[in-house]
């Protein structure tokens, strides 16, 4: 199957791209390269998809064309986007990057005879600060981020709704792993602890509870709605672990990972930042059979490794 993949540069769309093409697919990768966290990172995943023979277009999604990236393609796996919820990222970038481009790619693909399925990929701060719910349960955004990700997704399935394109979407719970964007939690305290500095810590965070899920795990959804679109076309499932721990649990793994305490430097609290999250997954369990396997240890051992030998061990000395 011919599969694009928008975002796929990023974090998560760089596990998938990686795991689509393991599996025989055709897989073409689309991303912006944005300068939303340093270039390098995405480059250096993009280095290792060209290893394993997918192209990536460089295209923005809010205003080039997009022709070039869609013949032919049988599936869309959605992930480009404005991410984090972030107090000096502009609502307006939001908008451009979640909305408007969402819209713009829907528009190019209205018509496309081989679309088989539109996998939106949303997120679970569409729920707003307590993300326990079901997919039926009323969204409470208190993000821009929330608030534009919601908007593309009810976008993707207003156009399954009124004109039968094969859309669905997907919500996101906390995914973490190798290539995880700097300015997330477990990225940042690896960094810090390896540097021996202080981490920067939200007020508060340390009570903070969430289902933090493997990235792997996270795939394993998507590939879930490969296997069997016509189960998931006009639906919402949510797609992460049930299991939750708070941040100071998580952050006592890796403190027993790496051998070494972690020394903090808090910061303010982070206006719209979600308290408690746990993925309801009944409802992708009963339909697409999905089962999250992966134990937190693991996947942040995972993540340790690879921060230390591809990001700490290369990077210049300080003089």
């Amino acid at each position: 199957m011919k599969v694009l993949v928008t975002g796929a540069a990023g974090f998560i769309g760089s596990h998938l791209c990686e795991k689509l093409v393991a599996d025989g697919h055709e897989v073409i990768g689309l991303d912006c390269f944005t300068d939303y966290y340093d270039i390098r990172l995405k480059q250096m995943n993009a280095v290792d998809l060209a290893e394993a023979s997918v192209p990536i277009y460089k295209l923005d999604l809010a205003e080039d064309d997009l022709t070039p990236a869609l013949p032919g393609v049988e599936f869309v796996f959605h992930l480009a986007a404005q991410p984090g919820i972030s107090a000096t990222t502009p609502y307006q970038e939001y908008v451009r990057n979640n909305l408007h481009a969402t819209h713009r790619l829907l528009a190019a693909l209205q018509h496309a005879p081989s679309l088989q399925c539109f996998v939106n990929v949303a997120t679970s701060s569409v729920y707003g600060k307590y993300a326990t719910d079901s997919e039926t349960a009323a969204p409470q955004p208190t993000s821009y981020y929330g608030v534009t990700k919601l908007a593309a997704e009810q976008l993707a399935l207003a156009y399954q709704r009124e004109r039968q394109f094969p859309a669905c979407s997907l919500r996101i719970f906390s995914a973490l792993g190798p290539r995880e964007r700097p300015e997330k939690l477990y990225t940042r305290l690896i960094g810090a602890m390896l540097r021996d500095e202080p981490f920067p810590l939200f007020a508060g965070s340390l009570d903070h509870s969430r289902s933090y899920t493997a990235v792997t795990d996270i795939v394993a959804g998507f590939t879930a709605v490969l296997r069997q679109p016509e189960k998931a076309i006009g639906e919402i499932f949510n797609i992460g672990s049930d299991k939750e721990i708070t941040t100071r649990e998580g952050i006592a793994i890796v403190e027993s990972i790496m051998g070494k305490k972690a020394r903090f430097a808090v910061q303010p609290n982070r206006p719209g930042d979600q308290l408690h999250t746990h993925a309801n997954i009944g409802k992708a369990r009963a339909i697409l059979g999905y089962e999250p396997q992966t134990p937190l240890a693991d996947i942040l051992q995972a993540q340790v490794t690879w921060y230390t030998e591809r990001i700490f061990q290369r990077e210049e000395p300080s003089q």
